[in-house]
């Protein structure tokens, strides 16, 4: 079993930036690639970004060129940096394996402010 924590979210102005946590615990080994998802208020969830074990990584169209998706191996957490926050950025982010196969957690809330 695969346990995925995120965090760091928070309150922004446009044009700030923001680095999201996704803690991974327990069969780790199984992972093939993480994935973070976005669902903004009264909207579907949406994917945003993926990492793969071997360091692919693809993104969504609108976050291309601000967003960059890594890993810590040391600490066994994937983050999602964000750059250039725009308002339409903001949404409850949450990570999950690719693509999207575990359960969903809380998420962790992102707002950006004009």
């Amino acid at each position: 079993q695969v346990q995925l924590v995120e965090s760091g979210g928070g309150l922004v102005q446009a044009g700030g930036s923001l680095r999201l946590s996704c803690a991974a615990s327990g069969t780790t080994f199984s992972i093939n690639a993480i994935g973070w998802y976005r669902q903004a208020a009264g909207k579907q969830r949406e994917w945003v970004a993926v990492r793969n074990r071997t360091g692919t990584t693809n993104y969504a169209d609108s976050v291309k060129g601000r967003f960059t998706i890594f890993r810590d191996y040391a600490k066994n957490t994937v983050y999602l940096n964000m750059n250039s926050l725009k308002p339409e950025d903001t949404a409850v982010y949450y990570c999950n394996t690719w693509p999207g196969s575990g359960p969903w957690g809380q998420g962790t809330q992102v707002t950006v402010s004009s």
